[in-house]
């Protein structure tokens, strides 16, 4: 039997399908689909060769596929096209789910989504925003991310504006009157709205396990707008508020220096305030800022007169440069260098009061450390996932790798670490709903420290196992450990932004040793 055009499908027995086994006329079977590989084999990356093994020309190919390549690559066009048709009285069952489903890998979802399990935490209008924007994500950013982290650059402009038509931009600076009456995606109320449909936000986008580009889009909105949000004067807020949340304008926060990171006190950057109050006169240097290479203003804290304060610089002031700073994830996030060169800054772009900077500052730190934990915990999870799916198909030694006590032991304490994060992160956010803001700053601020110092512990046993587990995939930037090595490059971004492990991790021991009562003796 001759091949047949890719064009004309038909039904075929696999005996059939075996005749065609030779170089120029050889098809393999997949998932009960038949491929006509006869051209396609001389331009296999993989060169020619593997097609004319005994077990695949003209044979069963499945297992060998799927030990070597990830599913996507079969819903490319070009190799859709190679289907001739389909093995009698078969039916595929290895077909993806549809886009926005919830993946049925154990523990590849928190519990919550699972139909199994009972949840305190999410109602239905959390279930609704999970599965709309899941779907949302998964049809219109993931490409557009993949993309991004390949050729570094920003996220596309028309993307943030999209997010902000659609309310996603309002909604990721967390719960408050800036939502009410505001048109939401998912028809989400603004009143309604709370830290869970915010939590389900983040990690919802995570899942693009593209970390560079998750900065990159709005990451610098997400901690640099809430100090206007919270201590901006009614200009200030009327001037940028409503164009960052458009896509209009782009906003970031600059506190980082390379004499002050985590140590927020010894930043040199200084603001002279003029003779008539009218505005200051800014120089200095700021680095690792997100978003900072495309800001159109910077949330800067600097050093007065009056002791600290925070500018809401204008990139339109002039006497603002700043440079690229490659780093181990991609360049999409814009991450800067930043100099203030004799800046003009008018009065009016102080936020709060001079002389009481730290406070704004650290008000800040709250939310900005709780959507780090959000992510940090939502992609390890998704990391676990990718290494589950690998044990279940991976041959070795002509077992499954899942048959190796070794490696499900490995897994086992990655899973447990990350339900265990899970559930600590969502206790957080149930009480950060019942609080108020002066409340949470009392008493989350070592809760949320603590937290996210041990969520990057997680990160890290998963990063480092999930190499172990993977072999030489997991180092590899495309293929089937793509997410390992990603996840692997950039996870250890978490553990130092916001405040490195070892300073948050004594920064909830000092907040938890301020409530020992004096009573307190062995």
């Amino acid at each position: 039997m001759s091949a047949q055009p890719a064009t004309q499908k038909k039904t075929f027995t696999r005996d059939e399908v075996a005749k065609h086994n030779k170089k120029g006329d050889l098809w393999i079977i997949i998932d009960s689909e038949v491929y006509n590989v006869s051209k396609f084999s001389e331009l296999h990356p993989g060169g020619e060769n593997v097609f004319y093994d005994e077990e695949v020309a003209g044979q069963e190919a499945t297992e060998t596929f799927f030990g070597l390549h990830v599913r996507e690559v079969l819903e490319k066009p070009q190799y859709k096209r190679l289907i001739v048709g389909n093995i009698q009285g078969e039916q595929p069952k290895l077909k993806a789910d549809p886009a926005g489903s919830p993946s049925r890998v154990p523990y590849a979802e928190p519990s919550w989504l699972s139909q199994s399990y009972y949840t305190p935490y999410y109602n239905d209008s959390h279930r609704r925003l999970q599965r709309e924007w899941r779907k949302y994500v998964d049809e219109e950013i993931r490409d557009i991310a993949l993309r991004c982290e390949a050729n570094g650059k920003r996220p596309d402009v028309e993307l943030v504006k999209k997010l902000g038509a659609n309310g996603i931009n309002a909604m990721r600076m967390g719960p408050g009157k800036h939502l009410h009456g505001r048109k939401l995606f998912a028809d989400i109320k603004g009143e309604e709205f709370d830290y869970f449909h915010e939590l389900i936000i983040t990690q919802e986008l995570v899942r693009c396990a593209v970390r560079g580009f998750g900065d990159g889009l709005n990451g610098g909105m997400v901690i640099g707008l809430p100090p206007i949000m919270n201590f901006g004067s009614k200009e200030l807020k009327e001037e940028i508020i409503e164009p960052v949340l458009a896509g209009d304008k782009f906003i970031c926060l600059a506190v980082s220096e390379a004499f002050a990171g985590s140590d927020v006190m010894g930043l040199r950057t200084y603001a002279k305030k003029s003779d008539d109050g009218s505005h200051y006169i800014v120089n200095g240097t700021k680095k690792w800022i997100t978003n900072g290479t495309f800001a159109d203003y910077f949330t800067t804290a600097v050093k007065t007169d009056e002791g600290f304060a925070v500018l809401c610089i204008p990139r339109s002031v002039g006497g603002v440069e700043t440079t690229q700073i490659k780093t181990s994830y991609s360049t999409t996030a814009g991450t800067a260098y930043v100099t203030f060169d004799n800046c003009k800054v008018p009065a009016k772009y102080l936020v709060g009061e001079d002389g009481a900077g730290i406070p704004v500052i650290l008000s800040n730190f709250n939310h900005e450390r709780w959507v780090m934990c959000c992510s940090t915990i939502r992609a390890s999870r998704a990391i676990c996932e990718q290494l589950m799916l690998w044990i279940n198909q991976r041959k070795v030694f002509g077992k499954p790798l899942s048959s190796q006590a070794v490696v499900r032991q490995k897994l086992a304490a990655l899973i447990s670490q990350c339900e265990a994060a899970q559930t600590w992160l969502e206790n957080v956010t149930y009480q950060m709903c019942k609080m108020s803001y002066k409340e949470q700053a009392l008493h989350l601020a070592g809760q949320i420290a603590l937290l996210k110092s041990w969520s990057t512990r997680v990160s890290h046993e998963v990063a480092d196992n999930g190499v172990q587990i993977m072999g030489g995939r997991g180092l590899t930037k495309t293929g089937m450990g793509k997410f390992v090595e990603e996840f692997h490059r950039t996870y250890k971004f978490d553990a130092v932004l916001g405040g490195s492990e070892e300073v948050l991790a004594d920064l909830g021991i000092r907040q938890a040793l301020r409530f020992m009562p004096e009573n307190a003796r062995l």
